[in-house]
């Protein structure tokens, strides 16, 4: 366990590197925010100076190493658009986007797994061949498509559910929550839905896959010819060994959430972090989308992680090796 901890680790440090390295490469030849900042009519002296107060008449090697300095401590600067730094900026919105994936990932693992094992277990069935179909639907049609229509029908004509914003949210230390609000709830309704539906999809045609596979094997025979109940068949034996797979998927996914729910985000105006990137990116705010991607990568690296020690403790065969 230590050895893999040791090698995880020194794989994250690298990772985190290589990621910082790129972010900075790319970012810093998107745009002058000198120029987003002064406008057209700042003199040349006015933009020396910002030059020089930001650091930016420096190499670029000097600013990368400066970048990595402060980052490693958790200081990333400070906005070019707020002016405020970027730290605190992502701390304010990062319960909201996390709070949607949380939530999303939930409803993907609770739906998707019974409805996998379901049309696994009776694949001609016609409530199987409905969600099978429902599932092609959800990993074909776009999120901002489910989002809009979502909209259309929940908001506009039935005026159930609000069409953007939070709700009212409440304040527990530096983070925020909209569980304990009504208004906030509700508000979280439709973008759940619209971040969930591609993983319901997906985790249910991964779980189908798997165990249709897995009822093949011998040990599963070996288990019926013992006397075994069919539940303990199905969900004792057959799943467990269904759901290794899942367990990866379902890792990378909550990272890819967390880095694309740029969209479900924009769609219905959700005070997250996708919202802060987009803006940064519009305004050519450079430590606050290199501080975005070094969080993600963070995020993806640290899941990996978990994912590897989840394995261990789910997979026998592995602890032996």
């Amino acid at each position: 366990m230590i050895s893999l901890l040791a090698t995880r680790l020194t794989s994250v440090i690298l990772v985190m590197l290589v990621v910082s390295a790129l972010s900075f490469s790319i970012f810093n030849f998107l745009g002058d925010p000198v120029n987003n900042i002064l406008g057209v009519n700042a003199t040349l002296a006015q933009r020396e100076e910002l030059r020089v107060a930001l650091g930016l008449d420096q190499s670029t090697f000097v600013q990368f190493w400066r970048f990595v300095e402060r980052a490693v401590v958790g200081d990333f600067g400070v906005s070019y658009r707020n002016r405020q730094p970027v730290v605190d900026l992502i701390l304010a919105r990062l319960p909201a986007t996390l709070e949607l994936v949380l939530c999303a990932t939930v409803i993907a693992l609770a739906a998707g797994i019974p409805m996998g094992v379901y049309t696994a277990l009776k694949p001609r069935g016609l409530l199987s061949r409905t969600l099978q179909f429902g599932s092609l639907l959800g990993i074909s049609m776009p999120q901002f498509l489910i989002g809009m229509l979502l909209i259309l029908v929940f908001s506009v004509e039935l005026r159930w559910l609000s069409a953007f914003g939070r709700g009212d949210v409440v304040t527990l230390g530096w983070w925020s929550t909209g569980l304990l609000t009504t208004s906030g709830v509700k508000a979280l309704i439709m973008p759940t839905i619209t971040l969930a539906v591609f993983q319901v999809s997906m985790i249910m045609r991964l779980v189908r896959g798997e165990m249709l596979e897995v009822v093949r094997t011998d040990f599963v025979k070996f288990a019926r010819a013992r006397g075994l109940s069919d539940r303990a068949v199905y969900l004792t034996h057959a799943l467990r060994n269904s759901l290794l797979p899942v367990i990866t998927i379902t890792g990378l996914q909550i990272g890819s959430l967390i880095a694309f729910a740029i969209v479900v985000e924009a769609v219905f105006q959700w005070p997250g972090m996708g919202m802060l990137i987009l803006q940064a990116i519009e305004f050519a705010d450079f430590p606050v989308m290199a501080a975005y991607l070094a969080f993600v990568g963070f995020s993806f690296v640290t899941i990996n992680l978990i994912v590897d020690l989840i394995y261990l403790a789910v997979d026998p065969r592995l602890r032996a090796k």
